[in-house]
């Protein structure tokens, strides 16, 4: 597979359309520059004979990412999003229809986390601004710390993460702060997106830089558990990041994780324990589901993992160094984003292209979200487009 080097560092800033690296971001990206790798080109698109029919059904726009990642969130049938500028908007997945747009006073740098009645988004010096469900504001906080990460709403709290890992808890009625909880700090991190995940209602998921994955307790903020998906390596600190990417996965009884220049894995959700791990890097993150583990690594190819032992089911390197999303599974298929704007499919079960629609030119770097049975997609520009199977 090959570990990415520091030239694998410029490919994941250019994914992110901003700096990747939060400490000695000049020193790292002066060295990916004087290498240059044509391995990195991106593969150019094949005709193939499409045998999923997937027609746009409508779209919306909610205003530019900037540098930042604006991923929408789906909840029921309704797609939550929101732009830099401020802009949140609350859109019907079936009709297309706008069920309420507002705009905050304060532009944005994270958005949007939402369990369909209240809504979050994070501005850029680290103000939370939390809505009701006809998108009136009812309160903010600070999280003393830039947010790159949506916030995660549900189970009594609004969750926030900051840039350095920390992770806020805010009472969803008031807005008062409850607990905060910090990881051990590390040299150099990628900076992106690490979600967190409900475990049930007594714990959230999240993952950390330096590679680890802790079960935190949501009524006190202290760690159930904290294990390793995988250790750093290499000699300089560049080669040693090894951060959590994405937002760790629960299906059943299992969480999964990936990190970058590491592994990739599946542990007990209530212990922490490993129930097995393979080698992988990526810095986009993964999906999961009963069967499958699924993730897009440094170089874009796509992988399914068994989900109940780890062996790798299939590899599809038709899409590589296109800049890939994480993927997106969507019921026989798996969709990827990337850099050019096209929303490609997969056949779940052996990994070949099934479609291929484009969004515009900006590109996609946040993954597709699922709400009934449309596919929504936000682009750069903050054009949101959504599709469904015929």
């Amino acid at each position: 597979m090959g570990y990415p080097t520091k030239v694998s560092i410029a490919r994941a800033a250019q994914w992110l359309g901003s700096a990747v690296v939060a400490v000695s971001l000049a020193s790292v990206l002066a060295a990916c520059s004087s290498h240059e790798d044509p391995r990195r080109e991106p593969t150019p698109l094949t005709d193939f004979k499409p045998t999923l029919d997937v027609k746009q059904v409508w779209s919306a726009s909610v205003g530019k990412a900037g540098k930042y990642l604006f991923q929408p969130v789906a909840v029921g049938n309704d797609v939550f999003a929101a732009g830099r500028n401020g802009s949140v908007i609350r859109i019907d997945a079936t009709s297309g229809k706008t069920i309420w747009s507002i705009k905050v006073d304060d532009d944005l740098s994270a958005g949007v986390g939402s369990d369909g009645n209240l809504t979050a988004v994070g501005g850029l010096d680290g103000t939370v601004y939390v809505l009701g469900k006809d998108g009136k504001q009812l309160w903010k906080a600070n999280a003393s710390g830039e947010i790159v990460t949506p916030p995660l709403v549900g189970n009594g709290y609004v969750l926030v993460r900051t840039i350095d890992g920390r992770i806020t808890a805010f009472n969803a009625d008031t807005g008062e702060q409850k607990w905060s909880f910090r990881n051990r700090s590390v040299p150099l991190n990628l900076r992106t997106t690490v979600g967190m995940t409900f475990a049930g209602g007594t714990a959230v998921l999240a993952g950390f830089p330096g590679g680890s994955l802790a079960a935190i307790n949501l009524e006190t903020g202290d760690a159930y558990w904290q294990t390793p998906v995988s250790y750093p390596t290499g000699v300089t600190e560049v080669e040693r990041i090894n951060d959590v990417a994405g937002a760790p996965t629960l299906v059943g009884r299992e969480t999964c994780a990936v990190t970058f220049q590491g592994r990739i894995g599946c542990f007990e959700a209530e212990s922490g324990r490993p129930v097995w791990e393979q080698p992988f890097s990526s810095y986009g993150g993964l999906t999961a589901d009963q069967s499958a583990v699924i993730s897009t690594n440094d170089w874009s190819e796509v992988s399914l993992y068994d989900a109940a032992n780890g062996q790798r089911v299939w590899q599809n390197s038709a899409l590589k160094s296109r800049t890939l999303t994480a993927p997106t599974i969507i019921g026989n298929a798996v969709a990827v984003g990337d850099a050019e704007g096209y929303l490609h499919f997969l056949a779940r079960d052996t990994g070949v292209l099934v479609a291929r629609v484009k969004a515009n030119g900006s590109g996609i770097s946040a993954p597709a979200v699922v709400a009934g049975d449309t596919v929504v997609v936000q682009a750069r520009d903050g054009d949101i487009y959504a599709y469904r199977a015929q």
